[in-house]
Order: C-alpha cells, then structure tokens, then sequence
C-alpha cells in the first residue's frame, strides 16, 4: 500500500556539513508504526513485509515498540504528536487489545493533539466487525482499505488474499463500524489491464464513498517477484489513456487531485501523508522503520530501525540500525522531493522555515527548472509544472547534488 510509508524512504549519501542556521520553530511531529506481518506476501510488494506465523508475537512487539519509543523521547521533549499511522504489512492483523494497549503506552510518552488523525492500515481479507468496531473505539479515526482492484483475474495476479465482493463489503463494515474517514488504495496499470478495466475498478470505489482515493500505477520494483518473473503490462499509450481518463473520473465525482497519487475529498486529504510531503518531522518506530527529526540548532537527522522482526525482538540487538545528519548540499533534494510531489507544491518560505537555508540557494537550480518548465514560475510558491509531475524524476535531478 502507498497511502503512508516511510518505512521505505530514501536515504542518500554524503557527509553532514557545518551547522546551518537555527530553525525559527519546529514542524508538526507525527508517528510511524510499522507492523512487519501479513498474510501472505504479494509479488509487487517491495515494503518490510514478512508472512505471519500462525500466533503473532503481539505482546513482545508491543512492548519492543514502547522500549524503541523510549529511546527516541529525548529528541522530542515538550512536543506533541499531530498524527499517528499503522503501517505494513497488515496492521489489522494485531488485536484491538494490542494496539489499544500501544497507544495507551505512546499517549503516556508523549501528548496527542486534541485533533490527531489516527490511521490504520487494514486488508480486506482481514475485516471482522466486532475487531473493527474496537479499533475505532481505541480513538482510530481512519482506515487505509487495500484493495488494489475489484476484479478476480486482476486480484489473483496481485497475489491478493480478497476477493471482489469482500472489498466492498470492508467498505460497508469501515462505515458500520463509525469510520466516516477512510482510504482505499487502487492500482492501475495492471497485467493485461484494459482502460474499461481500470474505469471500472475506480467507478466501483467512487461508489463506495471513500473520502480519499490513492490510485497509483503498478511499478516493478527490484528484490520482488514481479521484477524477477515480470507480468506483461500494458504499453505506454494504454497507461496514458488511463491516467488521463481517470483523472478526469475522480475529478468529476470531486476527488481532487493534491499529491502525484492521492485523490481527496474536500478537506480531506491525508495529515499524516502532508506532513511528509511539507518536510515534517516522523519518529518511526517497528522492523525497518524509518525516522526524520528537526533540532533548533539547525540538525535535521534520519533515522532507520533494524529491519528483521526477529533482530528487531532480540534484546541484544539495538533498535535503532544507523542515523544519518543532513547535509546542506542534500537539503534541496530532500525537501523538494517531498514538496514537488504535491500538485499545489509549499510556500517557498517554507523551505527556510523547514531546513534553516536561505531560499537563495535553490536559486540557481530553480532558473533552470523553470526554464526547463519543469517549475512554475512563481516566487511566493515552490511547485511543479503539469510537466514536472509528468516527469518528477527529471526535475528532481536538477536539485541532486
């Protein structure tokens, strides 16, 4: 699923330079948690995801997740969490008694915010009532529904453990169970996927009333399945025809478009994701997950977790597999891969207020950009043309030192 999932972030090389300039404040601060298991592993699936055994050790995870959380707290003293999110894996696989008593625990560590959005991550395959019921009760107040398609072939070429009828019955269950916020991710561009296949996977969503659509094209990705044993896609006219069609779908039915594959009602897009994508700052706790933390002398530090489940629950080894500061001269790529993701992009007085640089120092890079129109050209804002979100990866390497 990509609704959220640092757990995946890039990480870049090179040597942290001299202190930049004090932030004027700190960014919003959120959580990830990642829940390594799920049923089975699909064969697109590149994220930290491990097959389940029969019992799930929940209560050695729990209690790994606090003791890592515990160690991150002294680089978030006094701040408060914005958002929370559950990814995988399947984090729906953990009982509600699990996940009540993890967020009972980092509630106790750290204060909420008396609006914090609280997302899980949840399969179809996976839905039970009552279960769904007591997670909402916990104070989750959103879903991210995995879906991928509605259509059987499609599904079983996925590896998907659902099938059609049962994702629209989650649907049904998420509402029934008080959810009125709630994702579904769709993927398009599939194996032998035609344009009125994929209309129809994105019609059949539209009905089921998400507030958030993330509908984002297939990529094989190295150490998967897919990329060792590659389907056959469709070609590149077909994929454009249903980007393009699809668009204009969501768009009528009022999902507008806000990041490069996420569709929102309005107000509705995700916090969690936004924080990302406005260079916030994450702790990230679970097997392989990924952290960014600001400091107001200027630091701006990653951080990645030890990626094993079974290392991640052995007490001798460390929680935390490595950290890395940011450097000024990968400052503009890291934010600017973040931003320019969003179809509005930021303030450009966020890039001082977010990395402690002077927004002079994208300047050259930016003329370029612009004159390449691959940019807008708009001082108050930082933001890709129509072409640039085209073509992301090309505008990015202007900003890759």
């Amino acid at each position: 699923m990509t609704d959220s999932h640092p757990a995946s972030s890039l990480i870049i090389g090179g040597a942290a330079s001299s202190p930049r300039a004090p932030l004027p404040t700190l960014p919003p601060l959120a959580l990830y948690i990642h829940i390594p298991w799920c049923v089975r592993k699909c064969p697109y699936c590149d994220f930290n995801s491990h097959t389940a055994s029969p019992v799930l050790p929940e209560e050695e995870y729990v209690d790994a997740l606090l003791a890592d959380l515990d160690q991150d707290l002294h680089a978030v003293y006094g701040r408060e969490i914005s958002s929370i999110f559950f990814g995988g894996g399947t984090p729906s696989l953990f009982s509600a008694q699990a996940l009540g008593r993890l967020l009972k625990g980092v509630e106790q560590r750290i204060p909420f915010a008396h609006d914090i959005e609280i997302t899980l991550e949840a399969n179809p395959g996976t839905f039970e009532q009552e279960k769904f019921v007591a997670y909402r009760k916990l104070g989750i107040n959103r879903l991210s529904i995995g879906i991928q398609s509605f259509q059987q072939q499609k599904l079983e070429a996925l590896g998907r453990i659902h099938n059609g009828d049962e994702a629209v019955r989650a649907a049904g269950m998420a509402r029934q169970a008080g959810f009125d916020n709630f994702n579904l991710d769709l993927m398009h561009g599939l194996p032998d996927q035609s344009l009125d296949d994929a209309l129809s996977d994105l019609r059949q969503a539209i009905e089921l009333k998400p507030t958030h659509i993330s509908w984002y094209q297939l990529t094989l990705e190295p150490n998967t399945v897919f990329w060792n044993q590659p389907p056959v896609l469709p070609e590149d006219d077909t994929l454009w025809d249903i980007q393009e069609a699809g668009q204009a779908l969501l768009a009528a039915h009022g999902y507008a478009q806000y990041e490069v594959s996420a569709y929102a009602q309005p107000g509705r897009p995700a916090r969690h994701n936004l924080n990302y994508w406005s260079f916030g700052d994450f702790i990230g706790i679970g097997a392989g997950a990924h952290g960014k933390l600001s400091h107001l002398d200027g630091r701006i530090v990653r951080t990645w977790k030890t990626r094993l489940p079974k290392d991640y629950l052995n007490p001798a080894k460390s929680f935390q597999a490595g950290e890395k500061a940011l450097s000024n001269d990968e400052m503009p790529f890291e934010f600017l891969m973040n931003a320019l993701r969003l179809t509005a992009g930021v303030e450009s007085r966020l890039y001082p207020e977010r990395t402690g640089l002077p927004l002079e120092s994208l300047a050259e890079h930016r003329r370029e950009a612009e004159q390449s129109g691959l940019m807008q050209v708009e001082p108050s804002r930082l933001a890709a043309t129509e072409r640039g979100q085209l073509f992301l990866n090309d505008l990015l390497q202007k900003f890759l030192s």
